[in-house]
């Protein structure tokens, strides 16, 4: 009877959960803490922890088809785990190599045009994990419907400075100048394969750091972080949501903001004698950085008086066209 009520209210709330919802973000990037503890917790072995947690992973797949989302990245083993011990690395490299496979050959993937694809320092890993990653990657290359990242041999440290290396080779080469490096040229010696800039990290198990995670696709876009504290295999839909809300929480305060400022640009050049044209144009590259429901409030912020134009008249920067008294 209990548990009957605590599933009911649990639909409730996830029902309520998912209307405060709107569109949410693209990249969810997810640290799965937690398997070991639970498994302690549980009186069992790691290795069924990992399993349990490769499970909940499965659970979360459907969760982001269900909300939109586009990309999710899977901090699945770190460049930290390998100095684990063998006995609890190989029953984790196992299951690693089994799930990429299952997931290459599941009609649910292939269905629903999942590209999976791994990130990281790969030729650490056992060579039949490789084999794996190379099937999965192979059989789902062709899709672009949603992107799975599966983070392996993963450290975010490294990989910055596997990029830089890089570069600099490059330039000692010949093969690229000093000013030719950007962005771009940074991104594109990152790991393996490009991604996305991440929206929202989540990190399960109670700890409230990033762990070296995505530090150049999630710091530089200033990412929203969500940390909860169910162990990865107890992580509910409800976490979940509750993780989308925080990065809409985040973004509807970062929005405000934006507009707050391009308001008070806007209304500063009301004590400009200023060209419509230039106004416009002002106006115009602001629209551009907030939302369409916001940026209507820029064309209104501020009269303008066009230089040469009698004192007391004046052009509305939302109409620059001529307007006739009412009689």
């Amino acid at each position: 009877m209990g548990s009957s009520i605590t599933h009911q209210f649990q639909r409730l709330y996830e029902r309520v959960l998912r209307r405060e919802i709107g569109s949410g973000p693209t990249h969810v990037a997810i640290i799965q803490d937690g398997n070991r503890r639970y498994a302690r917790k549980q009186g069992a072995a790691a290795p069924d922890g990992h399993r349990e947690g490769a499970n909940t992973s499965e659970q979360v797949l459907n969760w982001c088809e269900e909300l939109g989302i586009e990309a999710l990245t899977l901090y699945a083993f770190s460049t930290e785990n390998f100095d684990r011990p063998v006995d609890e690395r190989e029953p984790l490299f196992d299951i690693i190599e089994s799930k990429l496979y299952e997931l290459a050959d599941s009609d649910r993937v292939h269905d629903t045009g999942v590209c999976i694809r791994a990130i990281g320092d790969i030729t650490r890993l056992p060579e039949r994990v490789q084999t794996a990653i190379s099937y999965a990657e192979t059989q789902t290359r062709d899709y672009s419907q949603f992107q799975l990242n599966v983070a392996l041999a993963y450290g975010g440290r490294n990989e910055l400075l596997r990029a830089a290396r890089a570069v600099v080779d490059r330039v000692d080469a010949g093969e690229l100048s000093v000013d030719e490096i950007d962005v771009s040229t940074i991104e594109d010696h990152l790991y393996r394969q490009p991604i996305r800039d991440v929206d929202l990290i989540i990190r399960t198990g109670g700890d409230e750091r990033t762990s070296n995670f995505l530090p150049w696709h999630a710091n530089g876009n200033e990412a929203a972080v969500y940390f909860c504290a169910p162990y990865w295999p107890e992580f509910s839909k409800i976490d979940f949501l509750r993780g989308i809300r925080t990065y809409e929480a985040r973004e509807e305060s970062w929005q405000q903001t934006k507009l707050e400022r391009a308001l008070t640009v806007v209304r500063s050049l009301g004590d400009i004698e200023l060209e419509i044209d230039d106004l416009q144009a002002t106006v115009s590259r602001l629209r551009k950085t907030l939302p369409e429901q916001d940026s209507h409030q820029l064309d209104a912020a501020v009269p303008v008086q066009r230089v040469g134009e009698p004192e007391g008249e004046s052009t509305d920067v939302s109409d620059d066209t001529e307007t006739t008294p009412a009689d």
